[in-house]
């Protein structure tokens, strides 16, 4: 172990061993992953999301996850959670069916499949220690860099440290997370032999059925919900196909007669009566006795990263929400191609310390942003189920309130497509357009009402005069590699074919498709003169229409009704997050 590492990684799971290998691609980097336990090893959460792919793909791992034997290919999802028809989609399901290309995740053995993604940061020359258990860190007193104390005592230095820890309270923060979802949830689960593929299920609905193509399966029941993974896994010195079956439930639940699936034949003899996986696994048995368990408990910390502090969070050590739509790992791994590109442009020569804080502070707000609208979402399908189950506690605790919210099958699509957008809740609300930013449309009148203003076509708009704009470079962030923006018409033929090229095989043609957070974009990023820490909102020029709308505003009040008129739909966008920010002086009148 050296006394000094550019970059310290906290975990070894697939966002820490994700970073240290684009950090070992991008070069000119010492980097060190320290990991608690020995892999490998047991771990939840089986089956992914597309957007995972490209990630791997960029690191160079996903040909040895597919040389491997540890997997099956995933297209989509069935979620039975009403007495008809399931919903169903392939991934991107409008994209896919335009332009016929399946975009994949994939099911796996978490053991296998997380040893091959830190082996291979290790192939790369990142220095690996598993075994070996962080237990503190300390910013050094010149600034530069934390100095990180192991749990044996040792202590090494670096210019930067990333907590990919899990679902711990941050060492780093030192504070305890919050709740990120009113709902609390308790996952029981464990492998059986002799299950069907989900994809036999009989039914018109069922998409999979021709060509034999593996999605997730989730069903609903009274008293929570079930998944059902295909995971290879070798049994007895042999590679087998078993299910993953799990629960997920309220630990309440647990507690009542009858009720304590814990408890392997109350388990068992609960999901051979839940609709549709009973069709499924009436010959099921387990691979072991005992069941196991983890809390699914939505929470967030108050920040991702500090440039000052020299420190950054990703996967489940900045947020962790609700596991249904399979979104835990591609999160947790596009966050980390977001932390190697914003490590990258800190160390790139040229850029001023206020617009490397810049960035910083995006990699913040972005990854906090879709946090918490896809927390909303989650929220807003358990609430329109809810309403379906008056008799279930547990549903019935999750459907007593909530926001009025899109249809519930705008909700399923964005989710399952796990809303790698830059805003999932204009993909939820699409259609609304110009409409919304009507004086007596539906969002500006609640907006008026909530700020005691009287609109009209008369209302004129300007920036406050506590409102400063700077301009600088951007990243891209989320940044989500190989995907078509919620409105295809706005990205040109030739990339859409590139993309849907990528997905046939994304090892051959990675390089048909350029990763946003390969270069920075021009940007402009509004905030308050008196308040530097306070909410800033960054608009890029290239896909928001920053500059645009800046130079509209910066002239002095205009009228509402005729600002909105010239804006296209990034801009509309970016009027709305200035507004719910309070940037805005709105009310005055000609």
């Amino acid at each position: 172990m050296r006394p000094y590492y550019d970059v310290v990684i906290m975990g070894g799971g697939p966002g820490g061993s994700s970073l240290a290998a684009l950090l070992m691609r991008q070069g000119g980097l010492s980097v060190a992953v320290f990991e608690k336990e020995d892999f490998p090893r047991e771990h939840i959460g089986e089956s992914f999301a597309h957007p995972l792919i490209p990630v791997l793909e960029e690191t160079g791992a996903l040909e040895k996850v597919l040389a491997s034997d540890c997997w099956v290919k995933k297209y989509g999802g069935i979620f039975q959670w009403r007495a008809e028809d399931p919903h169903v989609a392939f991934f991107d399901h409008s994209n896919t069916v335009r332009d016929g290309a399946y975009r994949w995740a994939i099911h796996v053995n978490r053991s296998e499949f997380d040893k091959i993604l830190l082996d291979h940061a290790r192939d790369l020359g990142a220095d690996v220690f598993e075994g070996t258990a962080v237990s503190d860190c300390t910013l050094l007193p010149d600034g530069q860099g934390q100095e990180i104390t192991l749990k044996d005592g040792r202590t090494v230095r670096a210019g930067f440290f990333v907590d990919a820890s899990g679902r711990r309270n941050s060492i780093v923060t030192k504070k305890r997370r919050e709740w990120l979802s009113g709902y609390r949830n308790i996952a029981i689960w464990q492998h059986y032999l002799g299950g069907k593929s989900t994809q036999t299920l009989e039914g018109d609905w069922n998409i999979f059925r021709d060509g034999d193509m593996s999605p997730i399966g989730c069903f609903a029941f009274r008293d929570g919900w079930c998944w059902y993974i295909p995971v290879r896994k070798i049994i007895n010195g042999e590679r087998v196909t078993t299910h993953s079956i799990g629960i997920v439930t309220d630990p309440g639940i647990l507690k009542q007669p009858g009720t304590d699936f814990t408890d392997p034949e109350v388990f068992l003899r609960t999901v051979k009566e839940v609709p549709r996986l009973k069709d499924l696994i009436q010959d099921v048995t387990p691979v072991d006795n005992k069941m196991l368990t983890a809390t699914n408990y939505s929470m967030i910390n108050d920040k991702f990263s500090d440039y000052e502090g020299r420190w950054i969070l990703l996967g489940d050590a900045s947020y962790f929400v609700d596991p249904l739509f399979s979104s835990g790992v591609a999160f947790a791994t596009n966050q980390a191609r977001a932390a190697a590109a914003l490590i990258r442009e800190t160390r790139r020569e040229g850029l001023s310390e206020d617009e490397v804080r810049g960035m910083w502070r995006d990699y913040d707000t972005e990854w906090h942003g879709m946090a918490s609208s896809f927390a909303l979402s989650i929220d807003q399908w358990y609430y329109a189920i809810g309403k379906d189950n008056p008799e279930s506690v547990y549903w019935n605790s999750r459907g007593t309130e909530g926001p009025a919210g899109p249809s519930h099958e705008a909700t399923f699509q964005a989710l399952l497509n796990t809303a790698f957008t830059p805003d999932l809740l204009q993909v939820l609300t699409q259609g609304e357009g110009l409409a919304a930013l009507d004086v007596n449309g539906p969002f500006m009148t609640a907006y008026a009402e909530a700020n005691d203003l009287r609109l009209d076509a008369e209302t004129k708009v300007a920036l406050k005069e506590n409102v400063t704009v700077l301009q600088g470079p951007a990243l891209d962030i989320p940044g989500f590699k190989a995907a078509i923006p919620p409105n295809p018409d706005l990205m040109p033929e030739e990339e859409q074919k590139a993309i849907a090229d990528y997905w046939a095989d994304p090892v051959r043609n990675g390089d048909l498709v350029e990763s946003p957070l390969d270069r920075t974009l021009a940007a402009h990023r509004f905030g308050f003169t008196d308040d530097p820490e306070g909410p800033q909102i960054r608009g890029l020029d290239e896909r928001d229409g920053a500059a645009g709308l800046w130079e509209r505003l910066r002239g002095g009040p205009v009228l509402w009704h005729e600002l909105v008129q010239e804006l296209d739909e990034g801009q509309q966008r970016l009027l709305k997050r200035l507004l719910h920010a309070g940037m805005l002086d709105l009310g005055s009148h000609a």
